[in-house]
């Protein structure tokens, strides 16, 4: 969550001012965002029968191998992987950053990484595909919507949230990617919309999701089919650690747009 910078040398605001300044950027990025939901959405309706057709039977295809297929004992899954060699770390790298590009949750990847590759190797596949996944996702946005978004990206309320990504777009990712509720795929959309440059993108995103896909890649090398409770302790203390970050981040100043 973004605040509204305030100037210094002023009066200080009143509660009632200040609130009025918060609630007017947040509704306008809403809207902002809701409206961009929709044309992609009146666009997905404008497909053509057969493109409707085709993407829906591929959806039912895929629920109905998952009820048909056989699935092995987990230890089998590693056996394939280091039978396979190099090259299925490679595959599976491909796999990882392909999938993640939709609104699909990574978790199942990730764990799947330290039940292929162990936590050593699994934590470097996926913290890797993470990151080179989140950078793709970021430069495939801006290249389909860079020209249409330009003038969306010009009312006051968004100028300010990006000039504060602009100057310090690191925190406010690095923070985000440490609260396990926050979508991946969505953060990544939604930070290629703005003006976060893409180098503090990268290393915000392979700091801040360092350590919620190392625990998740050791859960997945553990698998037992049971809670792991300093796991899930880990994760909400990443959440908490997150919430602070961005606290932070709007509480520091950020100097005022060019």
């Amino acid at each position: 969550m973004v605040f509204p910078m305030h100037d210094t040398g002023e009066a200080e605001e009143s509660p009632a001012e200040t609130a009025g300044h918060f609630n007017t950027p947040i509704s306008t990025v809403s809207h902002f965002f809701s409206s961009l939901f929709n044309d992609a959405l009146h666009s997905i309706f404008r497909w053509s029968i057969w493109k409707k057709i085709t993407v829906f039977g591929i959806l039912i295809a895929a629920v109905l191998v998952t009820f048909w297929v056989d699935i092995p004992p987990i230890s089998v899954y590693r056996e394939w992987a280091d039978d396979a060699g190099n090259a299925f770390i490679f595959f599976f790298c491909g796999f990882y950053i392909l999938v993640t590009q939709f609104p699909i949750p990574r978790t199942f990847l990730t764990l799947a990484a330290g039940v292929l590759f162990g936590p050593v190797m699994g934590s470097v596949v996926a913290l890797g595909a993470t990151t080179i996944s989140a950078v793709t996702s970021l430069l495939i946005v801006r290249l389909l919507l860079g020209k249409w978004m330009a003038p969306r990206l010009k009312h006051p309320a968004v100028t300010r949230i990006n000039t504060r990504l602009e100057q310090r777009g690191w925190l406010a990712i690095t923070s985000l990617r440490m609260i396990a509720a926050i979508p991946f795929s969505i953060l990544n959309y939604v930070a290629a919309l703005t003006s976060v440059p893409l180098l503090s993108f990268m290393i915000a995103t392979l700091i801040g999701s360092a350590p919620g896909t190392i625990v998740t890649v050791v859960l997945g090398d553990a698998f037992t089919g049971a809670g792991n409770s300093p796991a899930i302790a880990f994760s909400i203390f990443l959440g908490v650690l997150g919430v602070l970050g961005i606290f932070l981040d709007q509480k520091m100043p950020v100097k005022p747009a060019k």
